[in-house]
């Protein structure tokens, strides 16, 4: 009799401690899911912050270069192309934060015709309100670089986590899949070409 109790004693404990094991784990990716969520919305932000500044730039550097109307078109066609993507922070995947990049990529770029363009005219380059939306715009692109480095910071703690022994395991089985990264863009890797 005092050997049977001895035996659902020990299976006793060791129920408690797969169940204390298995709900820390899980708590543990859920926190670090969450985290991840959270680096989005923050990225999300400073995009948003980036897209609600282009329509007053675009209407400022109208009143001074109306003839430059096909690059103003193509920054008001990239902001809604980038307006238009979406991502669920819960279906991070590389083909979605990939989507979400070129589009995002073809925002700057259009950003930077424009502003090449602004060049051309001395009186907006000395305009208060288009030196003012100028500032608030760099400013934001630096935003934008810091929030993407804490969602990658994110993503890595939670990718390492899921994928380490054991969480790996209950990560399976309860279907928490890796997160995607910020990656540098395909022409990062060549140097501009400088020309006199």
């Amino acid at each position: 009799m005092k050997k049977s109790w001895i035996i659902i004693g020990i299976v006793i404990i060791f129920i408690i401690i797969c169940y204390a094991s298995i709900k820390s784990t899980y708590n543990n990716m859920v926190r670090l899911d969450e985290s991840v969520s959270e680096s989005w919305g923050q990225v999300q932000n400073v995009y948003q912050r980036r897209l609600d500044l282009i329509p007053n730039l675009v209407n400022t550097v109208k009143g001074y270069a109306t003839h430059e109307k096909s690059t103003l078109q193509a920054v008001v066609e990239a902001r809604a192309k980038a307006t238009g993507i979406n991502i669920d922070p819960s279906k991070l995947d590389a083909n979605s934060l990939q989507k979400f990049q070129q589009a995002q990529g073809a925002l700057s770029s259009a950003l930077a015709r424009l502003m090449v363009v602004v060049e051309k005219y001395p009186d907006l380059k000395a305009n208060q309100n288009f030196l003012e939306l100028q500032a608030q715009l760099e400013g934001t692109e630096n935003r934008i670089a810091v929030e993407r480095k804490k969602f990658n910071e994110a993503a890595k703690n939670y990718n390492t986590y899921t994928r380490s022994f054991p969480a790996n395991i209950f990560a399976a089985m309860f279907n928490f899949t890796r997160k995607a990264y910020f990656e540098a863009e395909q022409t990062a890797n060549k140097a501009p070409e400088v020309k006199f």
